[in-house]
């Protein structure tokens, strides 16, 4: 996971200064981190290492939002809707000579009273409750639903406690990661 911390940097580095959009990004991301991890490759074998993420450009003047993702969806919560605007089911890391795939670059135009929210994969895989199982991702999003109307330092707060009290006991299983954005 550090390693792919410090290569993802740099690979970031490289990529925005070179690029528009955040498809744009993560295929470079895609591109130069693969080519790292599989440098020294003499196999010819291909590995499962990557990244899930997220990516967000928002500018605040127009409302435009762009997102683009590797595993990691966006919920976009509108008149207390959830929408999930899919990412793409290949990580970063993944992009092999032939015919490589490009990220999906959505733009969305968003209003007065948005909430849009993208995460890690923690906070749903995080087991606990009664039961000792996942809290899923469906919880999540009802649970996203709730906060409607609440201030983000006061979400912020509410979704702390409400992982805590989920796990218990038990050991936090991965990085734990909701950023919350409201348009007001």
């Amino acid at each position: 996971g550090a390693f792919m911390s410090i290569v993802g940097y740099n690979a970031l580095n490289n990529a925005l200064g070179k690029c528009d959009t955040p498809a744009e990004i993560l295929d470079s991301l895609n591109k130069e981190i693969s080519q790292t991890l599989h440098r020294n490759s003499t196999t010819g074998t291909t590995t499962k290492d990557g990244m899930d993420l997220s990516l967000c450009c928002y500018d605040p003047k127009t409302l435009e939002l762009q997102y683009s993702g590797a595993f990691n969806p966006l919920y976009l919560i509108r008149n207390n809707e959830i929408e999930q605007i899919k990412a793409d089911k290949f990580p970063i890391g993944s992009y092999f000579d032939g015919n490589p795939q490009h990220y999906t670059n959505h733009v969305i135009q968003l209003q007065k009273n948005d909430y849009v929210y993208i995460f890690s994969d923690g906070y749903a895989d995080q087991f606990g409750g009664p039961k000792g199982k996942k809290y899923m991702y469906k919880q999540f999003r009802d649970f996203l639903l709730d906060l409607v109307g609440k201030k983000m330092d006061t979400q912020r707060n509410f979704l702390n406690n409400n992982i805590e009290h989920w796990k218990g006991p038990l050991e936090q299983v991965d990085d734990i990661l909701v950023i919350g954005l409201h348009i007001s």
